[in-house]
């Protein structure tokens, strides 16, 4: 007779009583139906021994039937295990069936799963390769207008003007992709509520638009004077410290939550501003190159940081509105300084016959599509991707300086170069990195038979309506 393995064993004649009740143990069709609503299925009163039947009508020694019946069933005859298999797929209807099912369901969705992180990766690598190449493009084809036309300010003005073609591009989306499709003045005035209830008014676009106009057009303006001071590698290695810029403004004036790791990475950055000065001597023309693209940088932080204090996140329609209200503002309102830039001989660049408009063009399409891609590049990858590619522009700057003999690397120019880089990278590393090492450490040491508890990380998603601050083009 099975017993509680936790009791000591007892004489049947203890229960003699119980034994009268087994003539009244019949089972119906009428009863079938409660039992199997009540208990696992009725083919374990079919296949209990005539013991089992006994204990569970009494309930004595603490006996418990399912723990007896599934969680011990290697200690049950073999051939009442066989027996309760072969009725369980009579009774359920071949039930049993339904692991593989589950399988095949499982593997279907490791596959689908797979499929969708392979696309995201691949998407990944193409809008890393698309910012590499689109900032490093802009900048070295900005070096080359300089030499036939030397207006900075001038091509600031014509780049951002581009800025107006933000929303019309994104209305053509809109109506490509959206199921409930808006006329433009619809889509306008829905976008517009993002600036409050009332709309675009001129107390809202004198107040929270043209502050930021005009940081725009001070990031492009100084990047570009750099460009005419100092060569591609400099400008594009030293503009990345705008990240640890951000990171302290935001840590000031936010109250973000403090990292050790990125004022490490601030420290970086700050250590190659010094070193890439020392690298060329400190003189007077390198000088003013790198306080030119340091002031970009840090006019790139001031904008970022002010656009989520007094703005907040914007949607992509709203943020196409933002940029395309920014570029028609400064047609509007900054066309007259080109123009007496032009007649003060500041900038003077002859007949409109001599200005190259095929580089003027080349520089601000590629600036316009960095711009499209960093602003909206995250409804298909990660954030990261992105600035990764950003990143990646200092080596293909340096490949086409070191070709072109524009560039002379010494030891303390190498070593500023990567000191700026790994804390750019270091500033990409998500607030719960320390917790994702834990449970890459974990799983680790479960691979080497030890069990240690996982802690679990989250890891940004790409999202269709994940909101996002207009960034200035560099």
């Amino acid at each position: 007779m099975r017993k509680s393995p936790d009791v000591s064993p007892r004489r049947l004649s203890d229960i003699s009583p119980q034994l009268r009740q087994l003539k009244y143990l019949v089972v119906d069709e009428s009863i079938k139906e409660d039992t199997l609503k009540s208990s696992r299925s009725f083919e374990d009163i079919n296949s209990a021994s005539i013991e089992e039947r006994i204990l569970r009508i009494t309930g004595y020694y603490g006996y418990q039937p399912w723990n007896a019946v599934y969680t011990n069933r290697e200690d049950r005859p073999r051939e009442n295990v066989v027996g309760s298999t072969a009725d369980g797929q009579a009774a359920n209807g071949g039930a049993p069936g339904a692991e593989p099912a589950t399988g095949r369901w499982r593997l279907r969705c490791c596959i689908k799963v797979t499929a969708v992180q392979v696309r995201k990766a691949l998407w990944g690598v193409a809008m890393v390769m698309c910012v590499c190449s689109s900032w490093a493009g802009s900048t070295q084809l900005a070096k080359l207008t300089f030499k036939q036309f030397d207006a900075p300010f001038t091509l600031t003005w014509f780049a951002t003007t581009w800025n107006c073609l933000f929303f019309p591009l994104y209305y053509i989306g809109h109506l490509c992709k959206s199921p409930e499709r808006q006329t433009p003045r619809q889509r306008f005035r829905e976008c517009c509520r993002f600036f409050g209830d009332d709309g675009l008014t001129a107390k809202v676009f004198f107040t929270k638009v043209a502050p930021f106009g005009l940081l725009w057009i001070l990031t492009n303006y100084l990047y570009l004077q750099a460009l005419r001071k100092i060569n591609t590698t400099d400008v594009s290695a030293l503009f990345c410290c705008n990240k640890a810029f951000v990171f302290l403004l935001s840590w000031i004036v936010l109250r973000d939550r403090f990292m050790g790791v990125r004022i490490v990475a601030a420290i970086f950055a700050i250590a190659g501003i010094v070193m890439m000065t020392y690298a060329d001597g400190f003189h007077s023309h390198s000088v003013m190159g790198i306080t030119f693209v340091v002031a970009s940088a840090s006019m790139s932080a001031l904008y970022k940081v002010l656009f989520k204090m007094v703005l907040g996140s914007a949607k992509f329609g709203e943020a196409a509105l933002f940029l395309t209200i920014v570029g028609g503002a400064n047609f509007v309102f900054i066309s007259f300084v080109p123009v007496i830039l032009y007649f003060t001989h500041v900038e003077y660049f002859g007949s409109l016959e001599d200005i190259p408009w095929l580089y003027l063009c080349g520089v601000a399409g590629l600036l316009f599509a960095f711009n499209i891609l960093v602003n909206f590049g995250i409804a298909i990858t990660y954030p990261t991707l992105i600035s990764l590619g950003i990143v990646l522009s200092v080596p293909v700057n340096a490949m086409v300086d070191l070709y072109t003999c524009e560039i002379h690397f010494n030891a303390v120019r190498l070593i500023a170069v990567l000191i700026i880089c790994l804390g750019f990278l270091m500033l990409l590393l998500p607030e719960d990195w320390d917790q994702c090492f834990i449970q890459l450490h974990a799983k680790l040491c479960q691979h080497h038979g030890k069990d240690l508890p996982l802690v679990h990380c989250r890891s940004p998603q790409p999202n269709s309506k994940q909101t996002l601050a207009p960034n200035p083009s560099p």
